[in-house]
């Protein structure tokens, strides 16, 4: 009577371990589509056997089967390596995006950066053959208030890009202290559930699935401790410490009068310290943010290169006006005098109390360093400012105070003020304005043996339809530094290149390298995504083929399990039917 009283316990068992399988299955089946889901599975073990007498002694006879534990499959090394992996990707992601706006920004495709340059360098071709026509001068400064119109454009675009990039960041600094502090309490849920030594295999899904969002915001490392709680480590700080988290915030802006923004720091708030991130989607916005600076640098240097360069050859020619008037801004103040520091490298303004056509220029052979024999029909003229007074010139000493004994002080611009002040000279909008574009250049009068004069009228103005210091503005656009009067035959590359905002190159070679490596640094980056989606492509496989509900698996399970308790049923049936048999069917024996 006991062994079969122990044979109905054992299929008692059978049926419940089949009946919590068959439940297992139907749960996997119902979430196989669930995001961060691990398959489940009920780990079955022999229970304790029971000692029974024989004619050979003792033996142990099963009692049947219970469950051991009920776990996820899950692949712990892969889940790092997806961590990892996924980190690089949302960054290389966020970054390609960047570059798409980028790209969008300068789109030359269209009325872009480079077909207005173009615009401005055709004006002074036309102009260097036309210098007396009216409207080859007004198109000349049409095309260049277009040209300076789209430097400020782009840069404004660039600016509310690094806003925007930084909106972007404020939001998701909210939305990682929003999952830091779900991890937390996941852990103590975990911790509490577990306390039992059960699994707690759904809440545990849930807290991967967040780490696997948090990796693709920052770099992360992920360590189990032995209350089964996690512990998130980035770039040195515990951002999850158990049942404590750190929270990250804003700083206050922080004023760039350089772009002409407010800058942003991300702080841990609890030690007042800033957090750099290593990869993921943050480190993305906070390097695209640097790298747009760095176009609005590039739009500065060219801006500085047309305030003083560019200036610098305008002021050596003259206008039609009545009186040839010589020594005018094309871009920026009529008062100011723009020049490249080598030293600083930076561009920089002396602002004086007249226009720089009053101030006076030299002009004079002798004083003028460029002038080389039988080189040009022209006389290039030298851009230094000389004091000069009704007399005459009277020497080459620069002028260093103005007219009420004051030093004038040279002031750096910001790169920002650098792109503002690439306007139209007021000189040459105002009426009858474009009379005093310096299209016209200088020559000079030869002595009988056909040598250069020395005399104090050698240098005279060419005639009004002369267009020579058009050609030479034209020529800046092509020019580079192996061509440009200043400079310095046999000096280091270094010492050349820091003669101009735009270095050795020209313009035009200044403005497509720095497309060409937009093009080249948005295709490698597209070609970096491609294959960082392949790798993390190869983790995913990797994690679902452990952790993914197999359709064919569950499905079979479902029917060994249905078949198995089925099984234990009819036994216990049987047993059922034996007993009966054996109380209600055997008479008066065994009384």
């Amino acid at each position: 009577m006991r062994s079969t009283f122990s044979g109905l316990n054992t299929m008692v068992r059978g049926i419940n371990m089949n009946q919590l399988s068959q439940q297992t299955v139907g749960h996997n089946i119902t979430n196989a589509d669930t995001e961060g889901y691990s398959r489940q599975s009920v780990n079955l073990a022999a229970t304790r056997g029971q000692a029974q007498g024989s004619i050979y002694g003792q033996v142990i006879v099963g009692t049947g089967v219970d469950a051991n534990s009920l776990t996820r499959a899950r692949d712990v090394y892969a889940d790092r390596q997806y961590w990892s992996e996924h980190s690089r990707q949302d960054y290389l992601s966020a970054r390609a995006k960047e570059y798409d706006k980028l790209e969008a920004i300068f789109n030359d495709t269209v009325e872009g950066v480079q077909s207005t340059l173009e615009g401005f360098y055709e004006a002074w071709d036309t102009l260097s053959v036309y210098a007396s026509d009216s409207s080859a001068r007004i198109a000349c400064l049409e095309k260049g208030k277009v040209f300076a119109d789209k430097l400020h454009t782009t840069t404004r675009d660039l600016q509310d890009q690094i806003e925007a990039n930084y909106t972007d960041v404020r939001l998701n600094v909210g939305k990682l202290n929003e999952m830091l502090e779900h991890v937390v309490e996941l852990n103590k849920n975990i911790s509490a559930a577990e306390a039992t030594g059960a699994m707690a295999n759904d809440l545990r899904d849930q807290r991967d699935l967040l780490v696997d969002k948090i990796s693709g915001m920052v770099n992360v490392n992920v360590y189990e401790n032995a209350d089964n709680m996690y512990s998130l480590v980035s770039n040195g700080v515990s951002l999850v410490n158990g049942v404590s988290n750190l929270h990250l915030e804003f700083s206050d802006p922080i004023a760039n009068a350089d772009y002409g923004i407010n800058d942003y720091t991300i702080l841990i708030k609890e030690a007042k310290i800033a957090y750099q991130p290593l990869s993921g989607q943050l480190k993305a916005q906070l390097d695209a943010i640097a790298e747009d600076k760095s176009y609005i640098d590039k739009i500065a240097n060219m801006a500085a290169f047309m305030l003083s360069d560019l200036n610098d050859q305008h002021q050596q020619g003259h206008g039609i006006d009545t009186a040839q008037t010589a020594g005018v801004n094309f871009f920026g103040n009529a008062n100011t005098k723009y020049y490249w520091d080598n030293e600083t490298l930076s561009l920089k303004y002396t602002k004086y109390t007249t226009t720089l056509d009053e101030v006076g220029y030299d002009r004079s052979v002798k004083a003028n360093n460029n002038y080389q024999v039988g080189d040009k029909d022209y006389y290039y003229v030298r851009s230094d400012l000389m004091d000069v007074e009704d007399t005459g010139y009277t020497g080459s000493a620069s002028i260093t105070t103005d007219e009420n004994g004051n030093e004038l002080k040279d002031i750096e611009m910001k790169k920002i003020d650098i792109i503002s002040a690439l306007q139209i000279s007021t000189q040459l909008t105002a009426p009858n304005g474009h009379l005093l574009i310096g299209a016209a250049g200088y020559g000079y009068k030869f002595d009988d043996d056909g040598t250069p004069s020395t005399a104090d009228d050698a240098i005279i103005p060419n005639e009004t339809g002369d267009g020579a210091n058009a050609v030479m503005e034209a020529k800046l656009f092509n020019m580079d530094m192996t061509k440009d009067p200043r400079y310095v035959d046999g000096a280091p590359a270094a010492q050349n290149e820091a003669l101009r905002a735009i270095g050795t190159i020209s313009l035009n070679a200044y403005y497509n390298k720095s497309m060409t490596e937009l093009g080249a640094n948005a295709e490698a980056m597209d070609s970096k995504v491609s294959a960082q989606d392949q790798v993390v492509a190869q983790v995913v496989e990797w994690r679902e083929n452990t952790a993914g509900v197999n359709w064919n698996e569950e499905l079979t399970n479902m029917i060994m399990f249905q078949q198995g308790f089925s099984a234990c049923s009819r036994c216990l049936t049987s047993m059922d039917e034996m007993l009966d048999r054996l109380i209600n069917s055997t008479g008066m024996v065994g009384r």
